[in-house]
């Protein structure tokens, strides 16, 4: 499967004339127009699955550049981002990191902090 990011076109089109614009060009296999998760309304673009490389290139070269009425469509194909991996806080030994405390207790000093100040002499 290849993805693909199909952006530009026209707000008020649907899933279905998405795949009838790409479909011509390679198999489509999933589309999703992106929505505002408010509104609904949505924003212009979408990723497509294609079913093999060939037909990706082929959509990507025809229409990317094209117009939909007054709108010039984008698609390119998208590399899935890599999942960046945590790193444990702790060492492998199971023992704590020794790096310092990073809080700060904010607030005031109780009765016996202000015992133990030392007074100013002069």
């Amino acid at each position: 499967m290849i993805k693909l990011f199909l952006g530009g076109f026209p707000l008020n089109i649907t899933e279905l004339e998405l795949v009838m614009l790409v479909s011509p060009h390679g198999e489509v296999d999933t589309i999703k127009i992106v929505r505002d998760k408010k509104t609904g309304k949505c924003k212009g673009y979408a990723f497509l699955e294609m079913k093999d490389k060939e037909g990706a290139d082929r959509a990507m070269e025809a229409l990317d550049g094209s117009f939909m009425g007054d709108r010039q469509l984008s698609v390119k194909i998208t590399i899935d981002k890599p999942v960046p991996v945590k790193k444990p806080s702790f060492k492998p030994n199971n023992s704590y990191s020794s790096s310092p405390a990073s809080y700060v207790k904010v607030g005031r000093p109780g009765e016996d902090t202000k015992k133990k100040r030392p007074r100013k002499q002069f």
